[in-house]
């Protein structure tokens, strides 16, 4: 009967990665030129192939084994199954570690998975091939049938590899805690720590049909005629389907950019920085396609006013929760600002450079913040038995589950019985007192209304805590002092809309003022107090936009301006791909200058 692999019990040894590597890195075929690279060689700068590098990993898993010694060789085993396969599932620190397990979730571990239908998913729970083929090795499975010329290693078709089960091997994560409800009532089973595979299964992409999508399909995307391997590129030899890019991005770009200084060329060169990069670029194509922005601005703004009901809407275009899978130290959240002459009239949800969120009365904040109910003690992994709320935006379809349900008043049931898959919030601002910052040219007065939903991973007040609550090593002064070397956290930009408007109610200038005095709530603004977040009346009318900026609403030429959707081994590769593009992802950081603003009483 099927089991998973316990570990020291694997008689063939796992192949290194490195081995992989020297066929499976070649670019791309002119004909696919200027397309995302499909070399299964980027799995390496990926997240998955530096699960055995994340230092934000070995600072949690050092605090978890102090909260439960015996509960880490699970953390072990998904992250670094190279060590727990070898029988070291009791290391807690990377430099326990051998050069081998570095690869992290490498080739070895996906392409010898065997299917277990008697082993829930989750925990890693994994069962590794170790039978010998007829040619004495053990074989490598994937989806691809070989034609003519078979590869230089032993191989056995098997679709499992290409099924989200397979993802879920590792992407649902449950503690040995009973969870309880608010009011402290057991609930009849162990704390769902990570649901990422189980709310995929209970949406509507997992039903067969026009919504399926597996896993696969968007962290793997699908390309046809791709070679397998170096030679048969440069042989001509292609499968027409059944080949995928080894993206395998998720949204943890800050992390890909500290791993390639300490990793990459300028560090220890164990990886190119071309891996690096294309890492983070295969991050931004994914996250710029996991949400929709839809607004309804008004068509003018008159200060005298305010703005009343600035309607949003965010959609989540993913097959699991927005955001999913770790939930300590991550936040999404909605920033609103109205900018008029380059200086911040209203906001909500701005990210303030070393405080972190703004923290006004209508920020909206997409979480699951977990503790231990009895001590309300939060970020301990191991000791968390309760959800406080869980406001990450459901998938499509997702069916009323208490393993994956939302947590909290936020979201509704549809009459299908399925959890709304968007979040709609409304928000009111204050008429303010604005100094006119160009009173000879009448009627020019704009103002830019702005929406962006941005994202944190690893914020300051986690990385904080990894330093505090070790007592075991350095591990959480290492994470911190990385994060602190790259400077000011720069949130991650999943979707945005802007909106131009004209701007009326601006008052002169006082006599003798000179507009620099400052404020608690701004940059540079006058105001008696901070910058208006909430408020009476508003400004009527209205043009509503999706995030692809197309108008839904009002009227034409309303001084409406454009808006867009989601912003968008070592020394083994040569020539084009080395020469592969950066980009850097960076989200704007609001502005403030000298323009008079007072909230009106």
């Amino acid at each position: 009967m099927a089991a998973p692999t316990e570990p020291g019990s694997l008689t063939n040894k796992m192949q290194g990665a490195g081995e992989c590597v020297k066929c499976h890195a070649f670019t791309n075929p002119p004909e696919l030129a200027g397309q995302p690279y499909i070399t299964p060689a980027a799995w390496q700068a990926s997240m998955m192939g530096n699960a055995a590098r994340d230092p934000v990993f070995w600072a949690g898993v050092a605090i978890a084994h102090q909260d439960d010694p015996a509960g880490t060789a699970d953390c072990v085993r998904c992250h670094v199954p190279r060590a727990f396969l070898s029988g070291r599932q009791d290391v807690i620190a990377i430099d326990e570690l051998v050069a081998d397990d570095l690869t992290g979730v490498d080739c070895e571990l996906c392409h010898r998975l065997l299917k277990d239908d008697g082993t829930p998913a989750g925990n890693a729970l994994y069962q590794v091939d170790d039978v010998l083929g007829l040619d004495g090795d053990v074989p490598k499975r994937g989806p691809w049938e070989y034609e003519g010329e078979p590869p230089k290693h032993g191989y056995l078709q098997d679709s499992y590899l290409g099924e989200s089960r397979a993802c879920g091997t590792c992407h649902d994560v449950t503690t040995g805690q009973m969870r309880v409800d608010a009011e402290g009532q057991p609930l009849g089973v162990l704390f769902n720590e990570q649901r990422t595979y189980s709310e995929w299964k209970n949406s509507a992409y997992a039903v067969v049909g026009p919504d399926f999508k597996s896993c696969q399909d968007c962290h793997m995307p699908a390309m046809e005629n791709v070679a397998g391997c170096a030679e048969f590129k440069t042989q001509g030899l292609v499968h027409g389907t059944g080949g995928r890019r080894h993206d395998l991005a998720g949204a943890n770009r800050r992390m890909v950019e500290i791993l390639k200084g300490v990793y990459g060329d300028a560090g220890a060169g164990d990886l190119d920085d071309v891996f690096f990069d294309l890492a983070a670029e295969n991050i931004d194509r994914t996250l710029a396609a996991a949400a929709t922005l839809e607004v309804t601005g008004p068509a003018a703004v008159d200060l005298a006013q305010g703005i009343s009901g600035l309607a949003v809407r965010v959609t989540n275009n993913t097959g699991h929760k927005l955001p999913s899978g770790y939930s300590e130290g991550r936040v999404m959240w909605l920033e609103v600002t109205g900018v008029y002459a380059d200086a911040v009239v209203y906001s909500s949800g701005r990210w303030l450079d070393g405080m972190g969120l703004e923290g006004d009365a209508q920020q909206r904040t997409y979480i699951g913040d977990a503790v231990e109910l009895a001590s309300q003690t939060r970020f301990h992994l191991l000791r968390n038995d309760a959800w406080l709320v869980d406001t990450r935006i459901p998938p499509k379809g997702l069916k009323q589950d208490l393993e994956t349900d939302p947590v909290g008043e936020r979201y509704a049931i549809l009459p299908d019985k399925t959890w709304a898959n968007y979040d709609d919030v409304s928000y009111d601002f204050a008429a303010a007192e604005v100094v006119d910052a160009t009173p000879d040219d009448v009627g020019d007065d704009m103002m830019t209304l702005s929406v962006r939903l941005l994202y944190v991973i690893n914020t300051p007040e986690y990385l904080q805590f990894l330093v505090d609550e070790n007592q075991s090593n350095m591990a959480g002064m290492t994470a911190f002092e990385l994060y602190e070397g790259l400077g000011s956290v720069v949130p991650l930009e999943l979707a945005s809309w802007s909106q131009t408007v004209p701007l009326t109610g601006l008052v002169p200038a006082a006599s003798g003022s000179t507009g620099d005095e400052s404020g608690p709530g701004t940059s540079g603004v006058t105001t008696t107090g901070e910058v208006p977040t909430t408020g009476g009346g508003g400004s009527t009318g209205g043009a509503a936009s999706t995030s692809s900026g197309e108008s839904t609403g009002g009227e034409a030429g309303e001084g409406g301006c454009g808006c867009r959707g989601g912003s968008g081994a070592a020394g083994l590769l040569w020539g084009p791909l080395l020469l592969l593009g950066r980009r850097s992802r960076r989200g704007a950081q609001a502005r403030g200058c000298s323009v008079g603003v007072r909230v009106r009483g």
